[in-house]
C-alpha cells in the first residue's frame, strides 16, 4: 500500500540528495539491543572542505519537509514488520546514549522502540530531554491497548499541526548528555 509513496520519496531523495537513498544506523531497541534502523536520507554527507559538518550546515529543504511529515520515517516500517519496532512506543534514540541514562530512565528500554509514542504527541522535539525520557518510562508503566489506539490517533493530529519537529534554537534536537544529577555523580 505505502508502495507508490516509498518509491516517490526514494526517487526525489536520489534525484535531491544522491545515494544512498537510505540512512541506516545502530539503535538501541528491546532491553537496549542494538538493532539498524531505517529511514530516508535528510541530510548531505559531511565534508569539511565545504563546511558542512554540524546537522544545520547538513540538513537540507528537502530534509526539513521530509521530517516535518514524518516521510522520513516511512522506512521503519520495514524495522516493525521484522519484528524490531513497534508502531507505538518511545523512538530509539542514539546508542552512547545507553551509557548516560538513569536506572530509570533506561526502563525505557523494557519495550520495542516505536515509529511513534507518547512524547512525539505530547511534544516531539521541543520536550526537554528530562521530561521526554520520563513519558518514555510512563508509557512502559502504564501501556495498554486504549493508550496504543489513542497515540496513533494524536499521531495523525501532531503530522498535520507540524508542531515539535525541532528544539528550540535547534536545527534538529541537541545531544542528550545525561540527566544533572547523573552527571554529578559521575564526577564524585
Amino acid at each position: 500500500m505505502l508502495s507508490p509513496v516509498l518509491a516517490g520519496v526514494a526517487a526525489v531523495v536520489a534525484a535531491r540528495l544522491g545515494r544512498p537513498v537510505l540512512f541506516r544506523q545502530a539503535r538501541p531497541g528491546l532491553h537496549g539491543l542494538p538493532f539498524t534502523l531505517v529511514k530516508f536520507r535528510t541530510m548531505r554527507d559531511v565534508d569539511e572542505e565545504r563546511g558542512l559538518v554540524t546537522d544545520a550546515d547538513r540538513l537540507t529543504g528537502l530534509g526539513k519537509a521530509l521530517r516535518a511529515t514524518s516521510l522520513d520515517e516511512l522506512p521503519t516500517m520495514w524495522n516493525v514488520l521484522r519484528g524490531e519496532m513497534s508502531l507505538v512506543g518511545p523512538r530509539p534514540l542514539l546508542m552512547h546514549y545507553l551509557e548516560l541514562y538513569t536506572p530509570e530512565q533506561a526502563r525505557r528500554h523494557l519495550v520495542r522502540p516505536g515509529v511513534t509514542g507518547l512524547a512525539q504527541v505530547r511534544g516531539r522535539n521541543a520536550l526537554s530531554w528530562e521530561d521526554r525520557l520520563a513519558i518514555d518510562v510512563w508509557y512502559v508503566d502504564h501501556r495498554s491497548f486504549g493508550l496504543y489506539l489513542r497515540i496513533c490517533a494524536q499521531t495523525a493530529l501532531v503530522l498535520l499541526r507540524r508542531t515539535g519537529i525541532t528544539a528550540p534554537g535547534d536545527p534538529t534536537m541537541p545531544q542528550f548528555t545525561g540527566t544533572k544529577p547523573q552527571r554529578e555523580a559521575d564526577r564524585a
